[in-house]
């Protein structure tokens, strides 16, 4: 399969160690990209969630396909979000090409562009909220296993899929009213602190636009997330590029599988996530 050249790529909240998390796309995703740059915006591991008991093989290949881009030259930048904090004890820790950190600044093309979950702006990521939050993430992980399954049905019976958690957020006012703020939030910090361009996660909420004020414009992008839109944001020559999974038309089945070796990793890597959740 031809790989497409890219000089960046941002994508955020793929939840790795959930049920909702569509690592079989991501990793056919990624293996069609040959990318100089991967920001991995946060909420990658899903420690918040995370089962010794779960953690299917799809989800550690998503782990040795980014190891394998790293070695061969991919610079990958990992940004800490809300549910892979506990990883924030360790920013600005280089591992090769590897690199922890909370945020991120970067000249692209002249465009001073700044990258960063977007939790710091969310109350619901701290002090009792945080523990309601984590119960309502179980839920949320439940409620997209059930909507896959219907889906399914659906689909057999040659009917349009539904996303019972888009209908949730769209028929909330409350929740539409939260993207709003962080949205504008975010945009009007960056404009603030003389950004040309902000990257955000955290949300779930793909975006691709430009607000302005009168202070001046910022363009405001978000990666989305694996979970519900399965999104990533390219960058290549001068141009921000959103894009969707469903849009790419990749062939999931001609990708190749573990080698023994891979196995080997595996289990090492298995050793490494059970620490983790001991944090």
């Amino acid at each position: 399969m031809d790989k497409r050249e890219l000089e960046l790529v941002v994508i955020s909240d793929i939840h790795l160690g959930t049920y909702g998390c569509h690592a079989k796309e991501l990793l056919t995703y990624l293996r069609s990209i040959d990318v100089k740059t991967l920001i991995l915006n946060g909420d990658i591991l899903d420690v918040w969630n995370l089962k010794k008991s779960y953690f299917p093989k799809t989800h550690m290949q998503v782990i040795r396909q980014l190891l394998k881009m790293a070695e061969k030259n991919c610079m990958i930048f990992y940004i800490t979000g809300n549910h892979d904090e506990v990883l924030r004890k360790y920013s600005n820790t280089r591992l090769g090409n590897i690199m922890l950190v909370d945020k991120l600044i970067l000249d692209l093309g002249g465009m001073t562009t700044w990258f960063f979950h977007g939790d710091i702006f969310d109350n619901t990521t701290k002090g009792w909220a945080k523990i309601i939050a984590k119960l309502g993430g179980k839920g949320y992980d439940l409620l997209i296993v059930m909507n896959r399954t219907i889906n399914h049905i659906l689909k057999y019976f040659g009917n349009e899929k539904v996303s019972f958690s888009k209908k949730i957020k769209s028929g909330v006012k409350q929740a539409i009213k939260w993207i709003n703020n962080f949205e504008t939030t975010a945009a009007e910090l960056a404009i603030e602190q003389g950004f040309h361009t902000v990257v955000c996660g955290h949300i779930h909420q793909p975006q691709n636009s430009t607000f302005t004020n009168r202070e001046g414009s910022v363009k405001y992008l978000n990666s989305g997330d694996w979970v519900e839109h399965c999104t990533a944001l390219e960058y290549n020559a001068s141009e921000w590029r959103l894009v969707y999974y469903d849009d790419l038309n990749l062939n999931p089945n001609s990708q190749v599988g573990l080698s023994v070796e891979s196995e080997i990793f595996e289990f090492n890597e298995l050793l490494i996530l059970n620490q983790i959740t001991k944090f």
